[in-house]
C-alpha cells in the first residue's frame, strides 16, 4: 500500500486525509493518507522516509512550508521562485519538492468568476503560503500588492523576494479590491484579526485561505457588510488535485459529489 501523509502543526482541522482517501477509492489506487502533527526537529527524519518510498507522497502545511526545503534533493522551478513547498515525493530516486498552492489559488479565483487584472490586493500575514499567493496574483495580472504582518521583519523578508510589494503597518488598511487573510487566525471559532473594515469604499472581495471552518469571523463580518466572500475550499481542492497528479500521473475529479462528501459529517 502506498503511504501518504500531511505534516503540520496544528493539523487536526485538515480534510486532506478524507479527500485523498476518497480519490484512492474512486481511482482504484492501493493507498492510504494520514495527518501527523509534529515539531520542527522531527521533519528531517520523516522526510528521509520518502527516499526509500516508505512514504510515497507528503503534503506540507503551516508552519513547515519553508522548513522542509533544506532536506530536499531536487525542487521545481515554482519552489525556487516562491521558496515554499507543499508537496514532496520521490522523483527519479531523489527527494523532490514541489508547490501546487500557486495552481490552487489561481483556480480558486477563476472558479469564482473574479477578474483581478489591474486590481489591488492587501494580504494579511507573511507566512509560508504567501509567496505562492503573490506568484498567483502576478499570473492573474494584479496591479498592486500590499502586505501587512504583525511582525514587520517577516514582511520585510518577503519584500526581498518580491521587491514590488508594499509593506504596511499591522492594524492599518488600504482601499483595495481584494483582502486576503493568509494567517491561521480563524481556525478557532472565537479568533478575530482585530481589524476594522467599516470605512471601505464600495463593495470588495474578502478571501480567507482557511477552509475549515468554511466561514471564519473574517468572512462572516465581511458578508454582513455586503462584500463578496471566498473561503479556501477551492484552493484546498485544486492544490490537492495537482499534488495527486504529481504522485500518480492521474488527475482526479473535483465535482459536487466530492464536495458534498467532504463537508458531510
Amino acid at each position: 500500500m502506498k503511504s501518504h501523509l500531511i505534516i503540520g502543526n496544528p493539523i487536526s482541522h485538515s480534510l486532506s486525509p478524507k479527500l485523498h482517501n476518497y480519490w484512492f477509492k474512486e481511482n482504484n489506487i492501493n493507498g492510504n493518507y494520514e495527518k501527523i502533527s509534529l515539531n520542527k526537529s522531527e521533519i528531517e527524519n520523516i522526510i528521509t522516509k520518502i527516499k526509500n518510498k516508505e512514504i510515497f507522497g507528503m503534503n506540507i502545511t503551516v508552519p513547515f512550508k519553508q522548513a522542509v526545503i533544506p532536506f530536499l534533493e531536487t525542487q521545481s522551478d515554482i519552489v525556487s521562485k516562491t521558496n515554499s513547498v507543499n508537496t514532496i515525493y520521490n522523483k527519479n530516486g531523489k527527494i523532490h519538492g514541489d508547490n501546487t498552492d500557486v495552481y490552487g489559488f489561481e483556480k480558486s479565483i477563476i472558479n469564482n468568476n473574479v477578474s483581478l487584472e489591474g486590481k489591488s490586493v492587501l494580504i494579511f500575514g507573511a507566512g509560508g503560503v504567501v509567496p505562492s499567493i503573490i506568484s498567483a496574483l502576478i499570473n492573474l495580472k494584479v496591479q498592486k500588492i500590499f502586505v501587512s504582518n504583525r511582525t514587520f521583519e517577516k514582511a520585510e523578508s518577503l519584500k526581498k523576494k518580491f521587491n514590488f510589494i508594499e509593506i504596511i503597518d499591522w492594524g492599518k488598511t488600504e482601499n483595495c479590491d481584494l483582502y486576503i487573510n493568509s494567517t491561521s487566525v480563524g481556525l478557532k471559532e472565537d479568533d478575530n484579526l482585530g481589524l476594522d473594515f467599516n470605512n471601505l469604499e464600495k463593495k470588495k472581495i474578502f478571501y480567507d485561505v482557511i477552509y475549515n471552518p468554511p466561514k471564519t469571523s473574517f468572512l462572516s463580518v465581511a458578508e454582513k457588510n455586503g462584500h463578496k466572500i471566498i473561503n479556501g475550499r477551492d484552493m484546498f481542492l485544486y492544490q490537492a488535485q495537482k499534488a495527486f497528479e504529481l504522485w500518480h500521473n492521474l488527475l482526479p475529479d473535483v465535482n459536487q459529489k466530492l464536495i458534498e462528501y467532504l463537508y458531510n459529517d
